[in-house]
């Protein structure tokens, strides 16, 4: 659980007006236990449900999972101010964060019980900027290619009204037994 304190952009006089934000999060060494046992599929259909927790970083930056298919993903995205940069829109490293999320879990979801990944590398561009005007932003992952030791994912951040915001490619490690 997440709570946010903020109250918008701040201006003039109010900019230096503090704001406060507290962080909660599960287990993580009970959630990596999960995942050895569940194929990766099933693994992700139960954190989108809420029969398992989400991941610590999902809620640290302020993203959850919504739905998981063989090879595809998708999260959503509230974009708030302590995401902000000091130019006043949503962080470069949160776009890259939510992207590279949605590039691993569509390869995870492809994966049997006990089998992991790990990212390889990680192309971002960025195209929009996001506010907290945006409102939500759905980020879609995808695999482009899934072979027996490597895997090429993609992933796009669009608005709600189908705008595309940024997007990703990254190819992952297969890690058989891990």
């Amino acid at each position: 659980m997440t709570a946010d304190t903020s109250a918008g952009p701040a201006t003039g006089a109010a900019a230096g007006a503090t704001r406060r934000r507290e962080h909660e999060w599960s287990d993580p060494a009970a959630l990596a236990a999960a995942a050895t046992e569940l194929d990766g599929l099933e693994f992700l259909r139960r954190i989108a449900d809420g029969r398992l927790p989400g991941a610590p970083i999902g809620s640290l930056v302020g993203f959850r999972p919504v739905s998981a298919e063989p090879g595809r993903v998708v999260f959503e995205f509230e974009p708030a101010e302590h995401q902000y940069n000091p130019i006043g829109s949503v962080h470069g490293g949160v776009y890259a964060t939510l992207l590279d999320s949605a590039c691993g879990c569509a390869v995870h979801s492809t994966l049997p019980a006990g089998t992991g990944y790990t990212s390889l590398d990680l192309s971002v561009r960025f195209l929009r900027r996001i506010t907290v005007d945006t409102g939500t932003v759905t980020c879609t992952g995808h695999v482009v290619h899934a072979g027996r030791r490597t895997a090429l994912a993609r992933a796009e951040l669009t608005d709600a009204g189908g705008k595309l915001l940024g997007e990703a490619t990254s190819s992952c490690m297969i890690l058989p037994g891990g």
